[in-house]
């Protein structure tokens, strides 16, 4: 039985830091055979490359001019949502509740880059992170606060999505995976950062938790692309069914 991608929710434009347009994302979404496209730029808190809350009108109307000629010539219907940042305490995301009830759906995630209310906090987090990430070495008190910050956000807004849980820092995936089981957010199995890892996997289906395989493609060649989550997907001996966006033929 072979494993098919049907939509990608989590993919980038030059409105943030991707290489393509919304419409290159499309037609490579539409190459790629998927029923829907979903644009999720970086929230503005990102102090890089955070897309600009005022282009949101113009992403949406491409969007809608891409849908509607998907409906004569083919191709997938394109939505317009955000990958938030998680970086205050109190689980505020980089964008207002009424900036968010605007998109079609949220993503959110742990990033370098950006440094919320409280940016000396934000800053030892990054560098904790970044020693994590090179030497494997994290305190426990660190380990505590970074997952005690991806539980605030999820319990605190609509999330549909938690982008590539475990990446960028150390996080006890069993704590964020039940309190995605309890607010109904979908954990991502990240093609492009290898998170959630094997291991992650296997931890957090020890919940009732739902997965979404996202590209997080930043040039449109890799818009749909899943192989290599689908490979960590099957080493961890996770049931296929029951990654949401995955169709068996």
């Amino acid at each position: 039985m072979e494993s098919k991608l049907r939509f990608d929710l989590h993919t980038h434009t030059i409105y943030s830091h991707g290489k393509g347009d919304i419409e290159d994302n499309w037609k490579a979404a539409k190459e790629a055979g998927l029923e829907v496209l979903g644009i999720s730029d970086h929230g503005p808190g990102h102090i890089g490359f955070g897309l600009k809350v005022a282009k949101i009108p113009e992403m949406k109307e491409k969007a809608a001019a891409l849908t509607q000629r998907a409906k004569e010539e083919g191709g997938p219907e394109v939505l317009i949502g955000v990958e938030a940042n998680i970086i205050n305490p109190d689980g505020e995301l980089d964008m207002t509740p009424a900036e968010l009830a605007e998109l079609d759906f949220v993503i959110a995630g742990y990033h370098f880059g950006t440094i919320g209310k409280a940016p000396v906090r934000a800053g030892l987090m990054h560098a904790a992170g970044f020693l994590y990430n090179h030497t494997g070495w994290s305190a426990a008190r660190q380990r505590d606060y970074n997952t005690m910050l991806v539980v605030e956000a999820v319990k605190h807004n609509k999330i549909k999505i938690l982008s590539h849980p475990g990446a960028k820092a150390d996080f006890d995936i069993p704590k964020i995976a039940k309190a995605c089981e309890e607010y109904g957010t979908w954990m991502e199995i990240n093609n492009r950062h290898g998170c959630l890892t094997v291991e992650g996997i296997k931890q957090a289906a020890k919940y009732d938790v739902t997965f979404i395989i996202g590209s997080d493609a930043h040039i449109p060649g890799d818009v749909g692309h899943y192989d290599e989550a689908l490979g960590r997907a099957i080493e961890a001996g996770l049931d296929l069914s029951r990654i949401v966006n995955l169709r068996q033929e």
